[in-house]
């Protein structure tokens, strides 16, 4: 039986925990406490949880004599902009935060972040502790400490590696979910199975429908699982230096295309786009002569039955050049190269390089999921 209580630690060049509790929400002060200072703990809330999640924090750590200073910020990608990033160091210097506070985050990836960020930059690192909400955030983008905004040029393109104090995850928060957000935030779920845990994989086609409908084990079972995998690959390349923290990008490179083709909008949620991305780059890698068409056809079928999407045309109708043009855009460019993460199986994912992007246009052209 999966216990409903696990820490994993991260062993960065700032080591942290990342708690995985249910109700620590209403806990949380146990945790923040001594992160105090001067009395308050300053928390960054996205506007849609304010009414679900704000006021059981707030009421744990103001039992505790906390003062708490919340600042809200819209919800949606389109908060991970400069004026949304200078509205909040602006606001967090007029409250005169010192570098010894602890900014905490509350909400998902945008929110983890945007407030990431502003902390790596404000008084140059102030402490931050990132709680997050979304499923899409407890299993990835809270842990790893990689914090950015988004740009005309393309997403996360500005940004820092900039690890947090401590993450402090929720599963008991994902009822409040809509059924769309909690199924993106499991397309991040399967990836740890897809890049080098087949195994996990095998989990996931058995344990999907019951974690998406609610089952408590197996969401503890989940994000454990994903946050202890990224813990190892986020510690052997903590700054992208050797290509092993690439590996975590399976899908991506193709999602950010669809995601900026869509504008960052509501039309695709990052999770659709990684697991369109996914499914994409497994149908690439059969074209290639790279893995067997039966191990692709698993992973769309999966990620079809939990009602995700499998390619391109979902959401757009583009060209495969103009999706191209999108990934020549990719922060991973090197040399004028674009790096992709295919696969030669189930859990055998790898990075290529040298791929002429007019090939990739000539297969999403061809592409008709």
């Amino acid at each position: 039986m999966t216990p409903l209580y696990q820490i994993v630690h991260v062993e960065t060049g700032r080591p942290y925990d990342v708690v995985i509790e249910g109700g620590v929400l209403g806990r949380a002060a146990d945790y923040l406490a001594p992160l105090a200072r001067n009395g308050r703990i300053v928390v960054i809330a996205d506007a849609n949880v304010v009414a679900p999640h704000l006021a059981t924090l707030t009421g744990s750590l103001e039992a505790e004599g906390l003062r708490v200073e919340p600042i809200v910020v819209p919800s949606g990608e389109a908060s991970k902009n400069w004026r949304q990033l200078e509205a909040l160091t602006d606001r967090l210097l007029a409250l005169e935060i010192e570098r010894g506070e602890a900014i905490v985050a509350l909400g998902g990836g945008v929110i983890g972040d945007l407030t990431g960020f502003a902390a790596a930059i404000v008084k140059r690192g102030c402490k931050f502790v990132q709680v997050p909400t979304t499923l899409l955030a407890q299993v990835d983008s809270s842990v790893g400490g990689k914090t950015a905004i988004n740009t005309a040029a393309g997403k996360n393109l500005i940004g820092a590696f900039y690890q947090p104090e401590l993450v402090l995850i929720d599963p008991e928060v994902l009822d409040t979910l809509p059924p769309r957000e909690l199924r993106a935030g499991y397309a991040e779920v399967v990836k740890y199975g897809l890049i080098d845990d087949p195994a996990f994989f095998d989990w996931c086609e058995a344990n999907g429908a019951a974690l998406l409908n609610g089952d408590m084990a197996a969401r503890v079972h989940a994000i454990a699982t994903s946050v202890a995998a990224k813990a190892r690959i986020v510690a052997a390349d903590e700054r992208e230096t050797t290509g092993t923290r690439a590996l975590l990008n399976l899908g991506h490179t193709f999602g950010h295309a669809l995601e900026a083709e869509t504008g960052f909008s509501d039309r695709l949620l990052h999770g659709e786009g990684v697991a369109a991305g996914m499914a994409l780059a497994f149908r690439f890698s059969v074209s290639r002569g790279l893995c067997a068409a039966t191990d692709s056809e698993r992973v769309s079928a999966h990620l079809a039955e939990v009602g995700l999407p499998t390619g391109a045309r979902p959401a757009t109708n583009a060209s495969g050049e103009t999706l191209a043009a999108h990934m020549a855009h990719d922060k991973k460019r090197e040399g004028g190269d674009v790096p992709l993460l295919l696969a030669r199986g189930i859990g055998q994912t790898f990075l290529a390089k040298g791929i002429d992007l007019s090939e990739v246009a000539a297969f999403l052209n061809a592409d008709d999921a």
